[in-house]
């Protein structure tokens, strides 16, 4: 049974994305965006970056840090949904590591208070919660991204609706 850290575009399609972008600008950049749109948990695993580096006779090292360079691509395997929580200065001081608590306590996570990672996913790949540093709405913090809706003004009553909804849709 395959794990969900090996889970990989399947040899054919990645033979057929890689062909698309070769010789044009910014093929390695596209090439990285495709392939982890195709995969069904939105992320690159380390032997799909490596598979990319070999057939694209590109240094694995240059593959990895364009891969980690840009916070679009992952290198975890992302849930179904995402949940964006906006850590800026406005949004801080009014309450959003509060709702980062609220929001483990309601997938039912456990998280370390000393942890630093600004994202991770419930076991069930359902929920990928992240912070980002300013959505640049301050006037209407806090501020929580779901699924690419920007929802302003939230607080824990409707941070329950909104993850609710999520869950039942």
């Amino acid at each position: 049974m395959e794990t969900l850290t090996n889970i990989q575009v399947p040899g054919a399609i990645l033979d057929e994305i890689i062909e698309r972008y070769r010789g044009k600008p910014g093929m390695l950049l596209t090439t990285l965006e495709e392939v982890q749109e195709k995969n069904h948990l939105k992320y690159l695993p380390g032997e799909t970056l490596a598979e990319i580096s070999r057939k694209m006779k590109i240094p694995y090292t240059q593959v990895y840090s364009v891969a980690t360079f840009y916070s679009y691509f992952n290198l975890k395997p992302q849930g179904k949904h995402t949940v964006v929580v906006c850590r800026g200065t406005a949004c801080h001081t009014k309450g959003s590591k509060a709702l980062l608590d609220d929001i483990a306590a309601i997938l039912g996570l456990k998280r370390d208070e000393d942890d630093t990672e600004s994202s991770y996913t419930t076991p069930d790949n359902l929920f990928t919660i992240k912070t980002v540093a300013c959505f640049g709405q301050c006037a209407q913090s806090p501020v929580v991204e779901v699924d690419g809706i920007i929802h302003s003004n939230v607080n824990s009553q409707k941070l329950l609706n909104i993850l609710h909804k999520v869950k039942r849709e």
